[in-house]
């Protein structure tokens, strides 16, 4: 319990160096003496897709909680990243193994002497999906064409590191820059799958030294298109495994994912396929200050 006081929050920007780009992810680093009716209300406030709350932890390093505007969610990748990043960055931790416990159980997070983070994802679970590709265009807004071209060597497949995606592959850039998806049509699809979204890709991508090119729609996840997605790029590296995506040659040894720039937020997720899916990115602070928290009986606040 805490009564009317300020405690520290951040906005970080993970899967980038630069401000203002990749995806946001508040983070209160020392949330000891929050319940969890005042993690919410800081969820709801700073307003971020989802808020990492840190706590003293007796099977880990620290103890991890992660709350969107409405709800706890068990495990967020971009927020694991920014939280780390942030730790790194201001001295509180040094490069290395760091355990982290997380409503999923005790997970690995590897923090680089440069500071890029890296997150061991969940053992990779793969099928085909039961749709069209007809169904598939509808929903995503995408020509027919685009989709079936490349379906030839590689299926529409759900595949999960932790949360399930459908994957799509997209034979060029420009019809997936210029999707219209019908978020409603999106949603269903993802229900009939039981995927938590949709990650279409193309290997067309802008910068000419990324694997590929990524978007991520999530309508039922409270996500219409999300920035840029750790959980998703595990899922795709899977995938790409998997499918033998590039012949012969094997999955490369690291890949980078491009996302965001259709919603002026691009960043770039660094995957490893080898014997784990590993996902790996950079962050930067972008807001840091101190936010008055109220009392945890103040319903009139903390009520929704």
């Amino acid at each position: 319990m805490v009564d009317d006081s300020e405690t520290r929050v951040a906005l970080v920007d993970a899967f980038t160096d630069e401000p203002l780009a990749g995806n946001v992810a508040g983070l209160v680093p020392d949330a000891g003496g929050l319940d969890a009716g005042q993690m919410q209300a800081v969820a709801r406030e700073l307003n971020a897709s989802e808020t990492a709350f840190l706590t003293d932890s007796e099977e880990a390093d620290r103890r991890i909680r992660y709350f969107t505007p409405t709800t706890e969610v068990d495990l967020c990748g971009h927020a694991t990243i920014a939280a780390h990043a942030y730790l790194h960055q201001r001295g509180d931790i040094e490069a290395g193994t760091h355990s982290l416990a997380t409503n999923v159980g005790v997970l690995d997070v590897d923090v680089a002497d440069d500071g890029t983070v890296w997150m061991t994802q969940a053992p990779p679970e793969l099928h085909e999906a039961d749709v069209t590709h007809e169904d598939v265009a509808a929903a995503l807004g995408i020509d027919l064409d685009a989709l079936e071209d490349v379906g030839e060597d590689l299926p529409l497949a759900w595949s999960s590191t932790g949360f399930p995606f459908l994957v799509v592959p997209v034979g060029f850039l420009e019809p997936l820059g210029a999707a219209d998806p019908d978020m409603a049509a999106v949603e269903s699809l993802c229900e009939e799958v039981d995927a938590m979204g949709v990650y279409a890709f193309t290997f067309d991508a802008i910068d000419p030294e990324a694997t590929l090119h990524g978007r991520m729609f999530a309508p039922g996840a409270g996500v219409p298109e999300d920035p840029v997605t750790g959980t998703a790029s595990g899922a795709v590296g899977a995938y790409l495994r998997e499918y033998d995506a590039f012949g012969d040659d094997g999955v490369p040894a690291e890949m980078t994912f491009e996302q965001g720039h259709f919603v002026d937020r691009p960043g770039r997720v660094r995957v490893r396929a080898g014997d784990e899916i590993e996902v790996g990115g950079r962050a930067v602070v972008s807001l840091d200050g101190r936010l008055a928290i109220p009392a945890s009986d103040d319903d009139e606040i903390l009520e929704p």
